[in-house]
C-alpha cells in the first residue's frame, strides 16, 4: 500500500486532508469527508470528552492545559468550525469559563470578572495558541493580536520568559506565528500585524528552521524529533508545515526540507518520534517509534509544496 493510500485508509481527520492536499478528489468529495470529522474517530472522541462547562480535563491538574491543547488538536483535524456540534462546543466553553488569576496561577474558572477565553491570559506561547483557536473557530481577537505584536523582541521572535530574556524562543515564536497567520486569514491583513509576522518568519528563516544563528549548529536536538501532537513544542516539521501555508518560498528552507526527506522510511512513511500528549484525556491513536499518519500527511504536503522549487 502506498503512503497516500495508507492515509486515505484512516480516520476522517487525516483522510479528508490527504484528499485535499495530496489527491485529486472533487471538492464535493472532500467536503463530504470533512463533514464526517466531528462525528467519527478522533474528532468525535474530542467532543465526547468535553465537560458540561465547556472545558476538557484530566483527573489531576489545571483545566486550562488540557482545554488549550485539546482544542489545538481539534483545529489540527481541520474540522469545519461551522458544524453545529463544533459551534455548540465553542459556545459552551466561552459562555461558562474565563481566564482568572485572582486566587493563584491562571486558570479557567466560572467567574464573571475574568478575561473571556479567546482574549487569552499573559504568556505569548499560550496566547499564540488561543489567538489561532479564536480565529479558526470564528472568534478573532484584534486586541490579543496587537498585544502579541507589542511583545515581539528585537531579534524578531517571542519568548515567554521576556522581559527577563531578550532572546527569542523557537517554541514561543512558532506558537505566535501560527496565531497571527490564522488571525489574518479570518480578520484580514493589518499592516502592523503582517509586518510583525514577517519579522517572526525571518527569525526562523535566518536559523534555517533549526540552527543556531551564531554557529549554525543544531539549536536543540528535540527540534529534529518529529512530534504529534506538538503541544507548545517546536520541531522542524511543525515549522515547515507553517511555512507551507504561507506564500514564503525561500532557499533558507532547504536544510529543513532535506532533513525531512532523509527521515522518510523505505515504505514512504514517516515515524512518530515524540508525542506531547500528556495533557490529553484520550489517545490520538499513534505510538512513538511507529509509522505516523499525522507526520506522513504533513511531510508529504510540505514536500509537494516545496519539491518543485
Amino acid at each position: 500500500m502506498s503512503a497516500i493510500d495508507w492515509l486515505l485508509d484512516s480516520d476522517p481527520a487525516v483522510r479528508w486532508q490527504a484528499m485535499r492536499d495530496l489527491g485529486d478528489a472533487s471538492s464535493a468529495e472532500i467536503a463530504a469527508e470533512r463533514a464526517r470529522v466531528p462525528h467519527e474517530g478522533l474528532g468525535a472522541a474530542i467532543l465526547a470528552h468535553q465537560d458540561s462547562d465547556g472545558a476538557w480535563r484530566r483527573a489531576k491538574g489545571p483545566a486550562w492545559l488540557p482545554t488549550l491543547f485539546t482544542l489545538q488538536l481539534l483545529r489540527a483535524t481541520g474540522v469545519d468550525p461551522a458544524d453545529a456540534a463544533i459551534e455548540s462546543a465553542i459556545v459552551r466553553l466561552e459562555t461558562n469559563l474565563r481566564w482568572d488569576n485572582q486566587t493563584g496561577p491562571w486558570e479557567l474558572r466560572a467567574v464573571k470578572s475574568g478575561a473571556p477565553y479567546f482574549e487569552g491570559e499573559e504568556e505569548p506561547c499560550i496566547n499564540g495558541g488561543v489567538l489561532a483557536l479564536g480565529a479558526y473557530f470564528g472568534r478573532p481577537s484584534e486586541r490579543l493580536a496587537r498585544r502579541l505584536v507589542s511583545e515581539q523582541l528585537g531579534d524578531g521572535g517571542w519568548n515567554c520568559d521576556a522581559p527577563k530574556s531578550a532572546r527569542s524562543s523557537f517554541h514561543t515564536t512558532i506558537c505566535v506565528l501560527e496565531g497571527l497567520l490564522e488571525h489574518e486569514r479570518t480578520a484580514g491583513s493589518v499592516p502592523e500585524i503582517t509586518a510583525a509576522r514577517r519579522r517572526g518568519e525571518t527569525y526562523l528563516l535566518d536559523r534555517h528552521l533549526f540552527r543556531r544563528h551564531s554557529t549554525g549548529e543544531v539549536a536543540n536536538a528535540e527540534f529534529l524529533e518529529l512530534a504529534f501532537p506538538p503541544r507548545y513544542h517546536y520541531d522542524v516539521l511543525r515549522g515547515l508545515d507553517y511555512f507551507r501555508s504561507t506564500d514564503v518560498d525561500d532557499a533558507r528552507l532547504d536544510d529543513a526540507i532535506r532533513f525531512i526527506e532523509s527521515r522518510r522510511q523505505t515504505d514512504g512513511r514517516w515515524c512518530l518520534d515524540r508525542a506531547y500528549d500528556e495533557a490529553l484525556a484520550f489517545s490520538v491513536g499513534e505510538s512513538v517509534g511507529e509509522p505516523s499518519r499525522w507526520n506522513t500527511l504533513r511531510a508529504l504536503r510540505v514536500l509537494r509544496r516545496y519539491r518543485t522549487r
